[in-house]
């Protein structure tokens, strides 16, 4: 069993109202904002930023300076790269059209969901709305702005599938005289593709 430790930095700025997992760390200069649920064993990376109401699952990773904005919702085990930036507004302005600044009511915060196991690399953007599938894999500086599939790799911008990843983060590779079989070359474990869906037999898909 891991430490049950909560570890938060002297120069992070954690808000009295939002709730920390046991052992989990957050380092320097990191914020988290009022009425987030963190879950246990998270790591929360120096200046990383994490928005009011963002719902966080347990042993998620965000690196230096990872933007989580409201209401994004983190599955478990999934890992956010460094300055990568999850947004919520599709038409983001500054003032309104009669030149007034925008409060929060003039507008609707739109959050990104990442599945269970998801990664998304260094400097990637999610455009708000956004769904990243289960155990999927989002390449470095990637702009995502449609959903992405479980198990896939998606790189470039706009982000595209590239191929197909297992819980290993590893490329899959196909199986031989077994169309639609893939092999995980790290764990062994057999995938299924069908109709454009990757799925780990014995394992519910999620839509």
């Amino acid at each position: 069993m891991g430490d049950n430790t909560t570890r938060v930095a002297p120069t992070a700025d954690v808000d009295e109202r939002a709730l920390i997992g046991e052992g989990t760390a957050v380092w320097h200069l990191a914020q988290i904002r009022e009425d987030a649920v963190l879950g246990a064993e998270c790591v929360i990376g120096r200046g990383a930023y994490v928005g009011p109401g963002v719902r966080i699952g347990d042993r998620v990773k965000l690196q230096n300076h990872a933007l989580v904005y409201e209401p994004a919702v983190l599955e478990d085990n999934v890992f956010i790269g460094p300055a990568a930036v999850l947004t919520n507004d599709l038409y983001p302005r500054s003032t309104s059209p009669d030149g007034r600044l925008k409060r929060p009511q003039d507008w609707s915060a739109l959050g990104v969901t990442v599945r269970e196991g998801a990664s998304v690399g260094a400097r990637a953007v999610i455009v708000a709305g956004v769904t990243i599938g289960r155990w999927a894999l989002v390449a470095a500086g990637a702009v995502v702005h449609r959903d992405v599939p479980d198990f896939a790799l998606v790189v470039g911008t706009p982000a595209h599938r590239v191929k197909w990843v297992g819980r290993a983060g590893v490329p899959l590779e196909p199986v031989e005289g077994q169309p639609c079989r893939w092999r995980c070359p790290d764990t062994g474990e057999l995938y299924t593709e069908r109709d454009g869906v990757l799925s780990l037999p014995g394992q519910l898909h999620q839509v």
